[in-house]
């Protein structure tokens, strides 16, 4: 995904001069493009978050849509003030970039989990969280926050995420992505993220078999309304998530749509257990002890 997300980001700079990226000291041999073809638009702000998020609101509020990187939670939670303060309070066009949703960083411990993030990004009422489901739609998530400038998460995978589009999809904020149907039109498997992959397995598990597939990859606190719509036909979904049950994207549909659940549909959400929290080993080592893989 981070090279799909650099290669569409050089392509939308050609053609919009107020695109810049920032990051954080890291995410070389991925963001050199960028830096090579626009040095008067590229940023090191050093190992400085919090200073990299305040200059990005800055940059934001003379007219640029800033983009910052960096690696899984150190954006975010290390940046939670100047986010709700100096982006969000400001509906500014920052769009804050994560590498390593999840447990992907795995192995390098709980400092570079981000496990949390949609539960401190989605309690922010101007925030869009994008979280593309492969490398499609990361490009589909990049061209709507473009055409659209306003404050905004995109959480990326680490690395080597399979496609399941053939091309890039039109993606909307709050609404579902069909991936992929089987006959079952009445029952659904719904991943936001890198979890898309998994969504793909849970639909071979017995119980899940021709349960359609779907994505939502742009999704926030301003779009729960549309979820009872998003719903009609549906019996039975499952979301499915590398975050937290709490404060997560589950939990979101939850209070989404809390006046169906049990009356007219059933809805059953796949999460991490909080025994992940401080737990060091692979992704899928990780993903297993959560409960999140098959």
């Amino acid at each position: 995904m981070r090279n799909a997300f650099i290669e569409e980001l050089v392509i939308l700079a050609r053609k919009n001069k107020n695109i810049a990226l920032v990051v954080g000291d890291l995410g070389y041999k991925v963001v050199e493009p960028f830096a090579e073809e626009f040095p008067d638009r590229f940023i090191n702000a050093g190992v400085a978050e919090q200073n990299m998020t305040g200059l990005a609101a800055g940059m934001a509020s003379e007219g640029f849509h800033v983009f910052t990187y960096s690696i899984a939670n150190f954006p975010t939670f290390r940046c939670a003030e100047q986010i709700r303060n100096d982006v969000d309070y400001h509906n500014l066009p920052v769009t804050i970039v994560t590498v390593g949703g999840g447990l992907s960083y795995g192995n390098l411990g709980y400092s570079h989990h981000a496990i949390q993030d949609y539960a401190l990004i989605r309690s922010m009422p101007n925030m869009l969280i994008a979280a593309p489901g492969d490398p499609m739609e990361t490009k589909a998530c990049l061209r709507y926050l473009v055409d659209n400038p306003q404050p905004s998460y995109l959480r990326l995978g680490k690395a080597g995420e399979p496609n399941f589009h053939n091309d890039v999809p039109t993606v909307e904020p709050g609404v579902w992505l069909n991936v992929c149907s089987d006959g079952m039109q009445d029952k659904c498997i719904l991943s936001t993220g890198a979890t898309l992959g998994l969504a793909h397995e849970w639909a071979k598990h017995e119980d899940f078999k021709g349960y359609t597939i779907c994505s939502m990859p742009l999704w926030g606190m301003k779009y729960k309304t549309l979820q009872e719509k998003m719903l009609l036909g549906y019996n039975s979904v499952m979301t499915i998530e590398d975050h937290l049950f709490d404060g997560g994207f589950g939990s979101w549909m939850i209070e989404s749509v809390y006046r169906k659940i049990n009356n007219e549909i059933t809805l059953n959400c796949k999460a991490l257990s909080h025994e992940v929290c401080g737990k060091v080993g692979s992704q899928i080592y990780l993903n297993n002890l959560g409960g999140i893989s098959l």
